[in-house]
């Protein structure tokens, strides 16, 4: 991405290492937290909540079932739950990225190469999903449905991510749309093909990761 952005703590332009940077520098970051203490119990109770809700929202999609043996109502029944657990994982991730950029960069850097690039990769193919989804894009177009046995022979359905034509974004900037078409790439490098419940699976096991990092970061700082 070739964005210019303005810091928000110092107002010096700068070119964004990763999509959700804020800050030119380390030293803009510490010193925006610095000012901004006051919001982190807020911060610290809505990722508490978020992420119990991200929690249930994608252990449910790793057993859906299906529902009467219809196609058609299995298809939403499975678009729901696909949304849900889009929008809480995204809700996390929009947190950390917005209380707690050190524990979450740190938390990336931290991990080798090519995994770090596939959790981002993954993430911002969900960032994908979440803007797209009832919005510009049925739900259900987002995914194939198969019927399968499951580990105990009831049967269940297998959910896998659909390929997709690049959507249109005139109602962006120029920028945004540079960035949307990013997300779109990912989607379609790290997401289509794929299964679903893997990609919750990776995404909130990182988001979990870094949410606790966070947390110890937070009692380190009280001590």
């Amino acid at each position: 991405m070739s964005e210019v952005r303005e810091c928000e703590q110092c107002g010096t332009r700068f070119v964004p290492r990763r999509e959700h940077s804020r800050f030119c520098s380390a030293d803009c970051r510490v010193a925006w937290n610095a000012e901004h203490k006051g919001h982190a119990s807020v911060s610290t109770a809505a990722l508490d909540w978020s992420l119990t809700a991200m929690a249930e929202a994608t252990s449910r999609l790793a057993r859906i079932r299906m529902l009467g043996g219809s196609p058609a109502l299995d298809a939403q029944h499975a678009a729901v739950a696909v949304s849900d657990a889009t929008w809480w994982v995204t809700i996390v991730d929009a947190t950390m990225v917005r209380y707690h950029p050190d524990s979450y960069d740190a938390t990336l850097d931290a991990l080798p190469a090519d995994k770090q690039d596939e959790i981002e990769q993954t993430l911002a193919g969900l960032r994908f999903v979440r803007n797209q989804m009832g919005i510009h894009l049925d739900p259900a177009a987002f995914i194939h449905v198969t019927h399968r046995a499951g580990a105990e022979g009831e049967p269940e359905l297998a959910l896998t991510w659909n390929k997709l034509e690049l959507p249109t974004s005139g109602s962006l900037s120029p920028s945004g749309q540079e960035w949307e078409r990013g997300r779109y790439l990912a989607y379609q490098e790290r997401l289509a093909g794929r299964g679903v419940a893997r990609t919750f699976t990776q995404a909130a096991g990182f988001l979990r990761h870094a949410a606790g990092n966070a947390a110890e970061a937070n009692v380190a700082e009280a001590v």
